[in-house]
């Protein structure tokens, strides 16, 4: 038989994790009853961590882990309106003893599956969307104990009725004469309780409350005579009621356990809420925050807030639009029986009021309000790996804070303290702290001397810190470290990769590993699309060893190496491809292309000498034929006759028509100026077309229409507008190229001018009389030349 524990010394206050009416509610409590000791549900591993409470700016989250496995791990957050953080506030004002008296972090991870996690289960401050450790429990139970409190009062929304109940009560100041609501609490769970004893019992949740009776028990036999326990709103009658010690040394005898390690890091609201997927998260920590922060007033302040930001956004909000406001949530608070206007109420009078019926207008303010994304921040004597240190004083040098909310930097590598920025969020990426993510932005320049990144720190990187802590005590020992073990497993074209990270990452001495590496495994690899894969990083390697100002002598040697290697083998590799190889083939050879134009000199003409060989050959996919055709074209190892000639004969009735369209395939895709501004060639392709049999050109069309379908809807309508213009067959290859012929009458005086510049003999002069009868035949029907008079006036 069990025994009821003395209330006069037992002070058992059954809270909601994370709300302001319940954090307002035990600070009442506190101050009233003045204990000498407050136990407060967390693991007991990180009690010599409460001293550094008074130093610590909310949210913050404890965080404990297994040394050298940090699968193993799990998090207990506090935001400012969190109970338990006023109890620790108010333990370390005070002066009062505090020890956490939940499971401990050792047998909750022995238990629990690896990977990190909030799991209100293994100790932390986790519970249901309204209150206590209701949801963990609700699953357990099949029965969510808070649903059935609020719907015996009458509620549909669980939710709703806690905050009508308990969060919203009134403020200090405000709450004079109003009783604790920790009785009632302690009443209703007990009750609840009742009703599910016939359900079966969770053993882990069993063991919870058994250890935290066995804290209880160690604080009455210390002698303190006002003892509180901050807990979820579950556990209170479990703690009331106390059975036998032994039973509760059973449950925890034996129970297998793990070296744990713990320390505080900084947390974040959006971390807190609960569509991150924390079981005792909250729907608006922003709203939960500005219910507990502010003394007098929330409604007014908040819609005043909203109405600021509105007007920053440059939307015209007024102080009559606030006062409408207020009455509305009022009004609706009224109607609904709410003691206080909520957040549902505030989004509706944002919506109708401030936003004149915008549902858009309001949502630029109402989700950034409703969520109130901020980040906490630990001191430096926090328990820190030394990678953590390192990091921060990096952060603190560079100028780099933190911060939840993504933000862009971009970064001129020309500039010194913008090389050790970038070198340092790229050495991050290589140990798995992805603090920084590389984007491409269009709108600006493409050289290779500019970088932006978009930074948003993450509560869970402190994890992948303190992991990445085997492989240094620094960021940039870490990197390198972990560049190398990389290096010595990487297949060739990871290892190109890991050398252009490396490089971007200032690791000099781990790039000369790499490299080391990366020549023999190209010396042993022989598959030609490995080493077309290669060489794209180590030309990008290259030209960043020129704007980062340092060597690219090796990188270059070793990437004119893998190209003298892809080009040998190139003609044999593109023999008898199928049409999905082809494709994959066409990637690459572009790739490779602006690999060479990046290496220049030899690499170039090389490349270009390969790509000429396999253009002409039979046995190569015409898209392959098609794209290299293209390549020489652009870069002026063929001109346009020749081109054209070869386009002809690629589009012939010798040729069938599957491979006539994925050699145009190949020759235009990537855009469809080459077509807009070359005539003849549109004209060949309009020919072509024009002349296909009906079945033949049925067979072709979808090949066609993911041509052009790929092009800019600006350049399809400009290759209409000359497509209309355009005759079919023979003609239009005549028309095109009448269309260039040169008016020799026009030229004659540019041509003689140049020739007095360059000292040549000048052309015999053109008879007057007959310039000006060929400027008149040249002229559109209806202009006159220029240098003429108007029909009347000669």
């Amino acid at each position: 038989m069990g025994r009821r524990v003395d209330t006069g010394r037992v002070h058992v206050l059954g809270v909601r994790h994370h709300g302001p009416g319940s954090a307002r509610a035990v600070r009442a409590a506190l101050e009233g009853l003045r204990p000498d000791a407050v136990l407060i549900e967390g693991p007991p591993e990180a009690d010599a961590l409460t001293r550094l409470v008074p130093e610590l700016k909310p949210p913050v989250a404890l965080l404990a882990y297994t040394p050298g496995d940090t699968a193993r791990a799990a998090f207990w957050p506090f935001a400012e309106f969190s109970p338990e953080w006023v109890a620790l506030d108010y333990a370390a004002r005070a002066g009062a003893d505090v020890r956490f008296c939940d499971l401990p972090a050792a047998l909750s991870l022995a238990e629990a599956a690896p990977g990190p996690g909030t799991a209100p289960e293994e100790g932390g401050p986790g519970g249901a969307p309204a209150g206590g450790d209701g949801p963990g429990v609700a699953e357990r139970s099949r029965v969510d104990p808070l649903g059935v409190l609020a719907e015996a009062a009458g509620y549909d929304d669980p939710e709703r009725w806690w905050d009508d109940v308990i969060e919203q009560r009134p403020g200090p100041g405000a709450d004079d004469g109003v009783p604790s609501p920790f009785p009632a609490i302690a009443e209703a769970m007990t009750a609840v309780r009742a009703e599910l004893a016939p359900e079966p019992a969770d053993p882990r949740e069993a063991r919870r409350e058994a250890h935290m009776r066995r804290v209880l028990r160690s604080a009455l036999r210390a002698g303190y005579q006002r003892i509180a326990v901050v807990c979820g709103a579950w556990h209170v009658p479990a703690l009331l009621e106390h059975p036998r010690v032994a039973d509760d040394d059973a449950l925890l005898r034996g129970r297998p356990k793990v070296k744990v390690a713990a320390t505080w890091i900084p947390w974040t609201h959006g971390r807190l809420a609960a569509g991150a997927g924390y079981l005792a998260g909250v729907r608006s920590p922003g709203w939960y925050h500005h219910l507990f922060t502010v003394a007098d007033r929330p409604v007014e302040r908040w819609l005043t807030e909203a109405a600021r930001l509105l007007r920053e956004k440059g939307q015209p909000v007024s102080s009559a639009h606030v006062i409408e406001a207020v009455r509305l949530t009022g009004a609706l608070a009224a109607l609904r029986g709410r003691p206080l206007a909520g957040l549902a109420e505030l989004a509706e009078a944002t919506s109708a009021v401030l936003c004149e019926g915008s549902v858009e207008r309001a949502d630029l303010v109402h989700g950034e309000m409703a969520l109130g994304e901020r980040m906490g921040a630990v001191p430096d004597s926090t328990p820190m790996v030394p990678l953590q240190r390192d990091l921060a004083a990096c952060q603190r040098r560079l100028r780099l804070t933190p911060g939840p909310a993504p933000r862009d930097l971009d970064l001129d590598l020309r500039e010194e303290s913008a090389r050790t920025r970038s070198a340092l969020l790229h050495r991050l990426r290589l140990i798995g702290v992805a603090w920084g993510e590389p984007r491409r932005d269009p709108t600006r320049s493409q050289g290779t001397f500019r970088e932006t990144w978009t930074l948003a720190w993450a509560p869970e990187l402190d994890l992948a810190l303190i992991e990445a802590g085997r492989w240094g005590t620094t960021v940039a020992g870490a990197a390198a470290a972990r560049a190398r073990d990389i290096a010595a497993r990487a297949p060739l074209p990871e290892l190109t990769g890991l050398t252009e990270a490396c490089l971007k990452a200032g690791l000099d001495d781990a790039v000369d590993d790499v490299l080391a590496r990366l020549a023999d495994r190209a010396a042993e690899d022989d598959d030609i699309e490995h080493l077309m894969d290669a060489v794209p990083p180590l030309a990008r390697s290259a030209r960043y060893g020129d704007v980062r100002r340092t060597g690219s002598a090796a990188l270059r040697r070793v990437a004119g190496q893998l190209m003298a290697r892809v080009c040998a083998g190139l003609g044999p590799a593109l023999s008898g491809l199928g049409d999905d190889a082809a494709t994959r083939m066409v990637t690459a050879i572009d790739e490779v292309h602006g690999a060479a134009v990046l290496l220049g000199g030899a690499c170039q003409d090389d490349w270009l000498d390969a790509l000429a060989s396999v253009a002409v050959r039979e046995d190569v996919p015409g898209r392959v034929c098609g794209r290299a055709h293209r390549i020489l074209y652009e870069s002026g190892r063929i001109g346009g006759a020749t081109t054209a000639v070869r386009l002809g004969l690629a589009t012939s009735r010798a040729t069938p028509p599957e491979r006539a369209a994925a050699w145009i395939e190949g020759f235009l895709s990537g855009g469809g100026l080459l077509l807009i501004h070359d005539e003849a060639l549109l004209a060949l392709v309009d020919a072509w077309l024009a002349d296909l049999a009906p079945q033949a050109f049925v067979d072709v069309l979808p090949l066609l229409r993911r041509t052009f379908g790929a092009f800019a809807a600006p350049e399809r309508r400009a290759i209409g507008e000359r497509a209309r213009h355009l005759g079919t067959g023979a003609s239009a290859t005549a028309k095109a190229t009448a269309s260039t012929a040169v008016d020799s009458g026009r030229a004659a005086p540019a041509v003689a001018t140049a020739a007095l510049v360059l000292g040549a003999a000048p052309a015999a002069p053109m008879d007057p009389s007959r310039r000006a009868a060929e400027r008149v035949k040249a002229a559109p029907r209806g202009r006159r030349p220029s240098g003429f008079p108007a029909k009347g006036t000669e």
